[in-house]
């Protein structure tokens, strides 16, 4: 987390340790629950993963995801919202950092619209999954998007 600028993806008290928002009805998660859900993949987030962020927001865990797996030209991390002005911000922020920049211009890191509840079947199978919204099921198409053994 260290790694990558919360400032380029919180318009407002980025480093404070709370939900902030970032337009669009949305919010950035606080700080912490960005390191729990990393802390939880982490056994599954090597060199050269695939990872699918789900509700990916203004795009910060998806870029901190990325540092873990993105290593030595391998490994990918796909973002996914529903909401196009959020997937328009968060490529924004990615560019707003030479590694970010890079990583969307080689394909490394993408950044699309959908369902995350249908997932996105073409960067699959996936070693980890992140949902960052509350869902009241485990959704099948995300299940069958993930590896074995993934989380």
């Amino acid at each position: 987390m260290l790694g990558v600028d919360r400032g380029h993806y919180s318009p407002a008290l980025p480093y404070q340790d709370s939900p902030q928002l970032i337009g669009f009805s949305a919010t950035i998660s606080a700080p912490h629950m960005h390191a729990a859900a990393a802390e939880s993949l982490l056994p599954f987030l090597y060199p050269g993963a695939k990872v699918l962020d789900i509700g990916s927001g203004s795009g910060y865990l998806t870029h901190v995801l990325s540092k873990l797996v993105c290593v030595e030209g391998e490994g990918s991390v796909i973002g996914i919202d529903h909401i196009q002005n959020l997937v328009d911000l968060a490529k924004n922020n990615l560019r707003k950092s030479e590694d970010g920049k890079e990583m969307l211009s080689n394909g490394k890191v993408k950044i699309v619209k959908g369902d995350g509840r249908k997932g996105w079947a073409e960067g699959g199978p996936y070693d980890a999954i992140h949902v960052g919204a509350a869902a009241a099921e485990a959704h099948p198409p995300l299940l069958d998007q993930l590896k074995s053994p993934g989380r």
